[in-house]
């Protein structure tokens, strides 16, 4: 390592593909984590790129819809080595937890009804429920610093829970009050969209403060038209071969065009999409049943990568489920809607980074749409804070339906590991890995234990 003063040697592609390939391994501990290992090491480590210009562009992912950590490691992949940095560095961001979700989303499937699996679910599910809570809580404390931003959040709450407003209605309606509210009440509305300014040097970088822009980085009409073009041909490109093989109303047809809308409207991270996943994946399309969605974003947690991916799990679950190469290919059936639904939801923030990272560049200007992702922030709140409503219910009362609520018997086991897991997120701050693990393997007990319990029961 150089020392601070000099500007570190030039990084070739292949040590750039090797270290990127590293962070698809270990990025745990979603967007916040993934950021963080990222600036240790891209800014104070390697000193790949300075403080304020790794920030401008975490700026710019941040009012982007789709996961703000895939998208600055793309940026700033791209910033290095064109576009196929920014293509290299953002895939293999994903790749790992892609194979290692479709090995996970086989296991599930194949051996969930196994009682040792089971009972590791059984206990997982409410570590999910805790984690949802905690996430509602970790956002609201960030977002909600005034009256204006409690009512829009309780607005939001209300619409999705009481009157089952879709979720692209209530991220636009937020979005108008807070660009609404940024001009008549600009006070109220400024605690969103960034990650502040530069306040620390680490030292010369690679790309630094002064750097000036590289030519493939500046912004031009006609390179804006190339990157909209390509990315029209990639989208429908591959939405017409579903298209043409099975039809429109073919599940992988649909999938591509779901979660092409999902990946469009996840302003705010993957907590927030999850409510419109929902609706999609179980209620609408029925890829899923609640509880697998549940078990989805257990796994979701515990594998690198950005938790959106438990899109992967939802696209390998109804592949499996429809059959759609028929009973003796279920796994390839599984793969390939898995696949498929990663590729949708991932393009978009790729052609984001490509089409408007250049005009950012060029400008180095403050970005103004601060206000509106304030409003949609505060309303992420809301639709976070009953999706871990709905998760509890769920797992509370597990034969409960629309009709009959609380129907079944309430699971008193659950509560109780439910209520420890939030005690140790909330009071002694347990990583997610370690919590899902202990409350695994709590729910493996007790389900061991449960028939002994009934046994000596029923001879007192």
């Amino acid at each position: 390592m150089s020392d601070a003063s000099s500007t570190p040697q030039p990084v070739t592609l292949a040590q750039a593909f090797w270290y990127w390939l590293k962070l698809g391994f270990v990025s745990f501990g979603g967007p916040t984590g993934q950021i963080a290992i990222m600036h240790q090491d891209l800014v104070e480590r390697r000193r790949w790129i300075s403080e304020r210009r790794f920030l401008h562009a975490l700026n710019y992912c941040m009012v982007l819809p789709g996961p703000e950590a895939i998208q600055l490691a793309t940026y700033i992949g791209w910033m290095m080595h064109r576009t196929r940095g920014g293509i290299i560095a953002g895939t293999l961001f994903f790749l790992p937890s892609l194979v290692i979700l479709i090995a996970l989303s086989w296991i599930y499937m194949a051996f969930g009804a196994v009682p040792a699996v089971a009972g590791i679910l059984y206990g997982i599910k409410p570590a999910v429920t805790a984690i949802v809570v905690f996430a509602a809580y970790r956002i609201g404390s960030r977002a909600l610093k005034n009256a204006a931003l409690w009512s829009v959040a309780a607005a939001a709450f209300v619409a999705i829970f009481a009157f089952d407003v879709p979720f692209p209605y209530i991220v636009l309606a937020a979005g108008i009050i807070g660009y609404i509210g940024g001009r008549l009440a600009p006070d109220k509305f400024v605690t969103g969209g960034g990650h502040g300014t530069a306040e620390k040097s680490y030292g010369a970088a690679i790309i630094d403060d002064n750097t000036p822009t590289p030519e493939h980085a500046l912004f031009t009409w006609s390179r804006l038209v190339r990157v909209c073009a390509a990315g029209l041909v990639l989208w429908a490109g591959a939405l017409l071969v579903p298209l043409a093989l099975y039809g429109w109303d073919a599940p992988l047809t649909q999938m591509g065009w779901f979660f092409t809308k999902a990946a469009l409207l996840t302003f705010g991270g993957a907590y927030a999409v999850l409510p419109y996943v929902y609706q999609g994946g179980v209620e609408h399309y029925q890829w899923l049943t609640a509880a697998q969605m549940i078990d989805g974003l257990a796994l979701g947690e515990t594998t690198p990568g950005p938790l959106i991916m438990v899109v992967t799990f939802i696209g390998f679950v109804g592949g499996w489920s429809r059959q759609l190469f028929g009973p003796d290919s279920l796994f390839l059936a599984g793969a390939v809607a898995a696949t498929l639904v990663t590729y949708f939801t991932f393009l978009p923030s790729f052609l984001f980074i490509f089409a408007g990272a250049p005009l950012i560049e060029t400008t180095h200007g403050n970005l103004k749409f601060t206000a509106p992702l304030t409003g949609i922030t505060a309303a992420v709140v809301g639709v976070v804070l009953n999706l871990a409503v709905f998760f509890a219910w769920h797992v509370l009362w597990p034969g409960a339906t629309r009709d009959a609520p609380f129907a079944g018997a309430f699971e008193w086991a659950t509560a109780a590991i439910g209520i420890g897991a939030l005690v140790a997120l909330f009071r002694y701050k347990v990583g997610i890995i370690p919590l899902i693990g202990a409350c695994g393997a709590a729910g493996l007990v007790y389900i061991f234990a449960k028939p002994l319990f009934a046994y000596l029961l029923s001879i007192t």
